[in-house]
């Protein structure tokens, strides 16, 4: 059975906004022929509102119920096939009922790219859905759910293998400021100045109130320097041009999470090494030696002969799997033994 089984489908897809990832997912379910309604989770996207639903829902939760009975009443005549929610960080239970009651064959789709540590609420509304999913081999143990990771969009697919343009940074780190990022990409770019390597590190911050608030309560934030902030995140074709540059891309995962970034999957898709800190990369299929170099995050050591080599290429059918179009295939398709679990070393 294959995607098109999505041919004229209708999809009510609700999920957080994450850098346009949920825009390259309801344009790839289009492009195989569903008909999708895409609504994001949250009333609205400001830092304040970010912010309170993380720290006190509780403080928001009318405006959270008046949006989605705003959503009931716009999708009334519905009838969908499928109801696919990503990450479930506010959706009420009350709209996952009645929205049951008016579409009683639709299947009930839930993926999550964060961890219940850091989201509560998507564990409590897992009874309603029919199939569950996590990026998260600990999450996928812990909570008896599918394990399936994340994925590279097409614009990476389309750079395994092009030839290359001259390479300006040996080392590449992109990714939002958090945690001990800063210290250890630092290392990362300190080390290559040392040994002859070019690199360049861009930090996103979502606002200038953002990171006042966090050099104040976050310890992580002591010393992290203002004039290297941006304070806007760059677009999918400024990431591809700087990948196009770079020889390896540096990942430093959140030290709270297991499960592995999209960057992991971008940077491999794309046909690039990589360096990351998280040592559960060792379990996966497709983890080389050759191509990925494991880091302590406390004790950052790094090796030239590793930029002096070239990417080893990955058979097709695991690339396939780790793209857009496979974690698709394995959320409304398949039906066998997880492909991940099977094969996870």
């Amino acid at each position: 059975m294959e995607l098109k089984i999505l041919k004229d489908k209708k999809i009510l897809f609700i999920s957080v906004q994450t850098f346009n990832y949920e825009k390259a997912i309801a344009d790839k379910l289009r492009s195989l022929g569903a008909e999708v309604d895409y609504y994001d989770e949250r009333p609205t996207n400001s830092i304040f509102v970010k912010g309170i639903i993380r720290l006190r829902r509780s403080l928001y939760q009318n405006t959270i119920n008046k949006y989605y009975n705003r959503i009931l009443a716009q999708i009334v005549d519905g009838n969908y096939d499928y109801l696919f929610v990503i990450k479930g960080e506010v959706i009420p239970a009350f709209f996952l009922e009645e929205f049951r009651k008016r579409n009683l064959k639709c299947e009930f789709i839930f993926y999550t790219w964060d961890s219940f540590n850091n989201n509560p609420h998507g564990q409590s509304i897992l009874k309603y859905f029919d199939k569950k999913f996590t990026f998260d081999n600990f999450d996928a143990n812990t909570f008896n759910l599918s394990f399936r990771p994340l994925f590279f969009i097409d614009e990476y697919d389309e750079l395994n293998g092009a030839k290359s343009e001259v390479i300006k940074q040996d080392l590449l780190f992109l990714g939002t400021a958090h945690s001990d990022r800063y210290k250890i990409s630092s290392e990362a770019v300190g080390w290559c100045n040392e040994n002859n390597l070019k690199a360049y590190a861009y930090y996103f911050m979502p606002s200038r109130l953002v990171f006042i608030f966090k050099s104040i309560f976050d310890p992580s934030f002591k010393g992290f320097e203002y004039r290297k902030l941006s304070f806007s995140s760059l677009s999918i074709l400024d990431i591809i041009a700087l990948y196009k540059q770079s020889s390896v891309i540096l990942d430093v995962n959140h030290p709270g999470q297991k499960g592995l970034t999209m960057r992991t999957f971008e940077a491999l898709g794309a046909g690039k090494k990589l360096i990351t800190t998280n040592p559960d990369i060792k379990k996966y299929l497709f983890y080389n030696e050759k191509n990925i170099f494991i880091i302590d995050r406390k004790n950052i050591v790094l090796e030239k002969s590793f930029f002096e080599t070239p990417f080893v290429p990955i058979n097709e059918e695991l690339r396939n799997a780790m793209s857009l179009t496979g974690w698709l295939k394995m959320l409304f398709v398949e039906t066998k033994e997880n492909y991940w679990i099977a094969n996870i070393k």
